[in-house]
């Protein structure tokens, strides 16, 4: 199985399963897709866009539940990054785990990955 990654604010997160819907964050929405990174590319997403974060979720995602409207393209460095062009359907979310900060404003991956 391949499993895609999506660090959510945890509150973020809370509101869309209430509305039954994830449509993505503000920078999603802002750019027509969701985000989401491979267990190779999500600590190097953290560093880069969450460093200090507390209150964060990594969400892991089974990928052949969002085909076709997942699309693997061009980002950082050449990089191909999995890309949502829709709404995130809960029934593809395989676990939702809080992702623990270090004193060192880094997040701690440990046993969070597949």
């Amino acid at each position: 199985m391949s499993v895609v990654y999506k660090i959510v604010p945890a509150g973020l997160w809370r509101e869309a399963r209430a509305s039954g819907v994830f449509r993505g964050a503000a920078v999603d929405l802002a750019d027509g897709f969701i985000h989401f990174s491979s267990a190779a590319q999500v600590e190097e997403t953290a560093r880069r866009h969450f460093t200090g974060q507390h209150d964060l979720l990594l969400v892991a995602v089974d990928a052949a539940r969002l085909a076709p409207a997942l699309k693997w393209e061009s980002s950082r460095g050449g990089d191909l990054f999995p890309h949502l062009y829709g709404a995130l359907p809960f029934a593809a979310v395989l676990r939702e785990d809080a992702l623990p900060l270090n004193a060192d404003g880094r997040h701690d991956f440990t046993g969070l990955l597949q």
